[in-house]
């Protein structure tokens, strides 16, 4: 089969590897129709990611139809199209019995990420990402096995594209779970780091929970006159105001807003100091949105963490935090928890995700996917790609 696999820093390829086959009793096979280039994604082909091996297949956003199951599986069946989560639960562990899906104890081979670890069992193994979670082999292919499969593939009713639901594997769960975590209610002002997809989930499911007003704070115009447009925030470029903290708060009456959402993570562009502290190895992850995230919420507020970090950084501003009284939520996404509720209400016309998809590519043009939305050009507006083999 085709597939797209990893062989160093911005050197993926579209190769013949291998078919999949089912290797336990509660697998499925599955043959691709729609898979998507994450942001995520970049972090590993920028090389910023260990433990990524030679010829790793990789995507974890995908979805497509069941071709064989094995003889244990018993939530779908031969033919079913499906969405699958990018993150695998066994769902009968302790953490699984409580719908803390990416705290799985059962599946994931790898470490994890934690530098402080004391034993602990790492988390859920994830598709298409570090040997650190498992070195599952990813979706964008032609085919994937998928271990547990009684635990997260869902079942697409008739009547809905495959692009209406294929963000439902990550970046729209990922999104949804942040505001739940940022407690966004009706009426409530939201403050958005990051206008790449899980930013436009953010702001497409503040919208639909009722915010007020939502701040969203980008570097490209681009993404920011999308999300303007599409949903009605108040764009802020960093390269033109030097601190959105500072504007945000000044137009809050002076509070700051009730949450603030970093869907940046550990690549945030900040200020060269932050840029020389990082190269020091002073901080392993950029600390500046998490920084402006903090200064821009109201004191008793919510900082809420969906954008990816690892190791330590410098200057958490662990003070004002506590001066300010704020709670912190973050972690990966129990995607299996929401799917379901979201399917819901994208079939009531609630949600919408495919509307941020700006190229359509071949699964064997997905090297240029990549660089396309890597170098986040003007003139090719690359907000997200997705692939049909």
């Amino acid at each position: 089969m085709k597939a797209l696999t990893y062989h160093g820093t911005r050197d993926v390829r579209v190769e013949t590897v291998p078919d999949p086959v089912i290797h336990d009793a509660d697998d499925i096979l599955l043959r691709v129709t729609a898979t998507a280039i994450c942001g995520s994604d970049l972090h590993l082909y920028r090389g910023k990611i260990p433990e990524l091996h030679d010829g790793d297949i990789l995507g974890h956003e995908f979805m497509g139809v069941v071709e064989d199951i094995g003889p244990d599986v018993t939530n779908v069946r031969v033919g079913d199209r499906v969405v699958i989560p990018f993150v695998i639960a066994c769902g009968d562990c302790f953490h699984c019995q409580l719908s803390e899906f990416s705290a799985c104890e059962t599946t994931n081979t790898g470490q994890g990420a934690s530098l402080n670890r004391k034993g602990m069992r790492p988390p859920a193994a994830l598709f298409g990402y570090s040997h650190l979670y498992g070195g599952i082999a990813g979706g964008q292919a032609e085919f994937v096995r998928v271990p547990k499969a009684n635990v997260g593939p869902l079942v697409v009713p008739e009547g809905l594209a495959d692009e209406q639901v294929l963000f439902l594997s990550d970046i729209l769960p990922t999104g949804y779970q942040a505001v739940l975590d940022a407690k966004v209610t009706k009426g409530s002002t939201v403050a958005i780091f990051g206008a790449g997809p899980v930013g436009l989930m953010a702001a497409a499911c503040c919208r639909m929970l009722g915010a007020e007003r939502i701040f969203m704070v980008d570097r490209y115009p681009y993404r920011l006159d999308f999300a303007q447009a599409t949903y009605g925030v108040i764009p802020i470029n960093f390269e033109e105001i030097d601190d959105p903290a500072d504007f945000i708060v000044s137009q809050t009456k002076g509070r700051g807003v009730d949450a603030s959402i970093d869907a940046v993570g550990f690549e945030a562009k900040g200020s060269k100091a932050d840029t020389l502290m990082t190269g020091l190895k002073l901080e392993t992850s950029s600390g500046a949105a998490i920084r402006q995230c903090i200064a821009a919420t109201r004191r008793a507020g919510t900082v809420s963490i969906p954008g990816v970090y690892s190791g330590f950084i410098h200057a958490f501003m662990l003070g004002d935090a506590f001066d300010k009284a704020l709670t912190f939520k973050m972690g990966q996404t129990d995607v299996q928890r929401y799917m379901p509720e979201l399917l819901t209400r994208i079939n009531a016309g609630d949600l919408r995700p495919d509307v941020i998809i700006s190229h359509r590519m071949a699964l064997t043009d997905a090297a240029k996917g990549y660089a396309i939305f890597d170098e986040k050009d003007e003139a090719d507006a690359c907000r997200k790609v997705v692939l049909t083999p």
